[in-house]
């Protein structure tokens, strides 16, 4: 008798664990898939695990992406939007849900916490523009339907915070390329338009508008053309704007 006890005790133990399992599985959303890869991308998951990702690796809420030197890395998302990471490159997946027929359940939050990227608009964007928001250490951008490029550089050890030939000062720095996008802190919001270029040093300060590109380079191999992805446009001029550096009041 003690022992059939023992038996039945196991099996529902044993099949508690394996429902638990398939919880585990599945719990994870999958918000894309990596469709350009030019070096190593290391990824931390949710559960604090690394791996390395290949060509049509998964990309899945909660992960943090890391980029190495002269790795570029494109993840398209589930709504067709695209995110394209260039070298040493932090970037963090920190919520995406997206289903057709379902817009009121629509999410894309994004963290840059250190490099540059390039994003263009998907299907969640268009309907739901208010539902993506992009976290940097100094501002957030929210979107109006666009194409645009983002880099943040932090704050060096020792780092006096002046711009110096062919580097930028720390900060976020934004390039649009079509649509509109809008930055905000805790110093003030704007807007910034097709062809604009902003700035903003730190959480206190407003952003501002940049007269010329401050020196953002975003030159991914050719096979991550914008073409890749809805309504994407040719970027070789803001291509050829990329190499002008100048100094940011």
């Amino acid at each position: 008798m003690n022992c059939a006890k023992r038996r039945t005790a196991t099996k529902a133990l044993a099949g508690f664990l394996l429902a638990g399992s398939f919880g585990l599985a599945w719990g994870a959303q999958v918000a894309g898939t990596i469709v350009n890869l030019s070096g190593p991308l290391m990824v931390k998951k949710a559960d604090g695990s690394v791996k390395v990702l290949a060509l049509k690796s998964e990309v899945e809420q909660g992960d943090t992406l890391v980029s190495e030197k002269n790795t570029y890395a494109q993840i398209r998302f589930i709504d067709n939007s695209e995110i394209t990471l260039q070298p040493g490159t932090t970037f963090k997946v920190e919520a995406f849900a997206y289903e057709a027929g379902k817009p009121d359940a629509d999410s894309a939050s994004f963290s840059l916490i250190k490099g540059g990227l390039r994003s263009l608009t998907g299907l969640l964007g268009k309907r739901n523009k208010e539902k993506f928001s992009l976290k940097t250490p100094t501002a957030t951008i929210g979107i109006r339907g666009t194409t645009f490029i983002a880099q943040y550089v932090p704050m060096g050890a020792g780092s006096t915070g002046l711009a110096r030939p062919g580097m930028l000062q720390p900060g976020l720095y934004v390039s649009v390329i079509d649509g509109m996008i809008s930055m905000s802190n805790a110093g003030g919001s704007m807007n910034f338009s097709a062809g604009q270029f902003g700035y903003t040093p730190n959480t206190l300060k407003p952003p501002v508008m940049v007269p010329v590109n401050p020196g953002i380079r975003f030159t991914p191999p050719p096979v991550f053309s914008m073409q890749t992805g809805p309504g994407a446009q040719n970027t070789s001029a803001s291509g050829k704007a990329a190499a002008v550096d100048c100094e940011v009041r």
